[in-house]
């Protein structure tokens, strides 16, 4: 898949997703939350991920027993799986794991057609209330594609199941997430700053930064975790945490993003992925930057606009992830937009979107204001687009703009 085909194909899974999810009640016990995802996942995944059967089993003292299955069964599965087994010992490593042949379900079968059945295992939660979610496979599957959607499911469920114990815990983190954001825009030699961001609900998944490093370098960073609530709350909380350790520390952008995509892949206590957007401006309009599969930022200069792409994809689906720098300049004049899908997919009562060429032609038209002016004008263009209305999802807007030089005043 080609990198934005990519990031689409990852939204487009997420919202499918998180339809599952809205349908299943949230009273629900978490082995039902597990068997109804499952039902679901079967009917409407069936084809994207070539399911033959799902197989569920729940740990129970020193093996794992087979509570539920769906699909498809040529023939009764292992009943009881041993946590030492060299499968499971795989899966435990690697959370996700794909199998070229069905050992894990058959072990020791000498039954041909299931000895070349392909299959692929999911592990959730924690010793002693774990979850084995086996997949038998039909021909036709793709290892990349595979591999990140099985990933994907992981995080989500896990997610959910986790959602489910912390909801009593959610003023709390709402506290935190705001003891993190920064309250007013650094200031920066040269340069005209404002941001601001409006959650969904109570906490969310947006955020945006600012790291001083010194009167000649200013770090920000803007953000997006998919959905929003207390799952994205705490992957922002993470995420922002970990940039801040990582790149005062190392000061090399793509080493920091590599090592928070491997922490966050493994995180049990975050959603399912989160776009990031950082970069490092000097006083004199340099810019470099990375771009983690993020709504890609604005520049604008004489009345052109310039999309900043370079980087790599989102944070936490994949284990191993590569990123590369961009650069770019803000000459004097010069404006950087950074914003969330909040903004640009704010619907009127028609279903329209409020759309990339409206948040340009609102730019263009206050470029010669100040930065908070600028702002507070587009976002009011935003929200009356929207009929006023509550925010449907998590919405960020942040404006840099570099001074003009006093001749050209």
């Amino acid at each position: 898949m080609q990198e934005n085909g990519f990031q689409q194909e990852a939204k487009i899974l997420y919202r499918r997703l998180d339809a599952l999810f809205r349908s299943i009640p949230s009273d629900s016990s978490q082995t039902r939350l597990i068997e109804v995802f499952l039902g679901d996942l079967f009917r409407d995944f069936r084809e994207d991920i070539r399911l033959s059967s799902i197989f569920l089993y729940q740990e129970r003292r020193t093996r794992f027993s087979l509570i539920d299955h769906i699909g498809c069964i040529e023939s009764l599965p292992a009943k009881y799986l041993s946590p030492g087994t060299p499968a499971l010992q795989l899966l435990f490593e690697h959370l996700v794991y794909i199998y070229t042949d069905s050992s894990i379900a058959y072990p020791g079968s000498t039954h041909a057609s299931l000895q070349k059945r392909a299959s692929s295992a999911m592990v959730l939660g924690d010793t002693p209330n774990r979850y084995v979610i086996l997949f038998l496979l039909d021909p036709g599957w793709e290892r990349e594609e595979l591999d990140f959607l099985l990933n994907t499911l992981r995080t989500a469920l896990g997610t959910r199941l986790m959602e489910s114990r912390l909801l009593g815990t959610f003023r709390e983190a709402a506290e935190i997430q705001q003891s993190l954001l920064p309250d007013r825009p650094p200031e920066f030699p040269g340069f005209d700053i404002a941001s601001t961001t409006f959650p969904a609900e109570e906490v969310g998944g947006d955020f945006f930064d600012y790291i001083l490093f010194s009167d000649q370098m200013l770090g920000f960073s803007i953000g997006d975790a998919s959905g929003h609530g207390l799952p994205a709350a705490l992957l922002v909380r993470d995420v922002v945490i970990g940039l801040r350790m990582g790149l005062e520390k190392e000061m090399k952008m793509t080493h920091a993003f590599t090592k928070l995509n491997r922490i966050i892949h493994r995180s049990r206590l975050s959603s399912r992925f989160i776009s990031i957007f950082y970069g490092e401006l000097e006083d004199n309009g340099n810019l470099i930057y990375v771009n983690a599969g993020h709504q890609p930022p604005l520049l604008y200069h004489k009345g052109s606009f310039r999309e900043l792409t370079s980087g790599g994809t989102v944070i936490g689906p994949l284990p191993e992830v590569q990123f590369q720098r961009g650069f770019v300049r803000l000459e004097p004049g010069a404006s950087l937009i950074a914003f969330t899908d909040g903004i640009v997919e704010r619907r009127n009562a028609s279903g329209e979107m409020f759309g990339l060429d409206r948040l340009k032609k609102q730019i263009a038209q206050c470029q010669a204001l100040p930065a908070s002016v600028c702002l507070e004008k587009v976002l009011s263009e935003v929200r009356s687009f929207g009929n006023d209305a509550p925010w449907e999802d998590d919405a960020t807007l942040a404006i840099l703009k570099r001074h003009r030089k006093r001749q050209e005043v």
